[in-house]
């Protein structure tokens, strides 16, 4: 089983090939074929050190780790970008490579979040999530209830989100009986 820590630096190059490689399984036919082909890893470890050293707003970030494979999963969240009202935290990522998928790694990410957003005194939180993608029914597993929906432009398409809520974030804070988050 995966060992769920808090995200170090060190592990941008790790969070950035989940990144990319999770987006190119996940989104095929939902964005465009250019955008996907355009990722970078390189890019987005550089993105994921700077979030990573960014003390100067809320934010945490979590990985899965499974030896000997290193990374295989990512989930970060913090304040809630979007202004549904009732909802102080946000979801913004949780990503898996496929092989890590259905074993219970994304629900251990996503209580660990939770546990999160609570220590920070955010009770709820939302999660934004492409309409076509079908991992959003796992927010609906785990207790998140359909909030909203809203057409976003991306990469030069029109695509549409749907948010997922919970109003209070300690039932799924304490779906982990797993060891600690270090």
């Amino acid at each position: 089983m995966a060992l769920i820590r808090r995200a170090r630096a060190d592990d941008a190059a790790g969070i950035a090939q989940v990144h990319v490689a999770s987006w190119r399984s996940t989104y095929p036919g939902m964005v465009p074929d250019a955008y996907l082909l355009g990722l970078s890893t390189d890019a987005y470890t550089e993105r994921w050190r700077a979030i990573l050293s960014d003390h100067g707003r809320i934010h945490a970030s979590f990985v899965a780790v499974e030896p000997p494979y290193g990374v295989v999963g990512f989930a970060s969240c913090g304040t809630q970008r979007t202004r549904i009202e009732g909802f102080g935290g946000e979801f913004y990522a949780l990503y898996l490579y496929d092989y890590a998928q259905g074993r219970g790694i994304g629900r251990l990410l996503m209580a660990s979040m939770a546990a999160e957003l609570v220590n920070y005194g955010m009770n709820s939180a939302v999660v934004w999530v492409l309409h076509n993608n079908p991992s959003r029914w796992f927010y609906e597993r785990l207790g998140g209830v359909r909030l909203a929906e809203k057409p976003v432009g991306f990469a030069g398409a029109t695509l549409t989100e749907v948010a997922y809520g919970w109003r209070d974030l300690a039932p799924l804070a304490r779906l982990s009986a797993d060891p600690p988050v270090r």
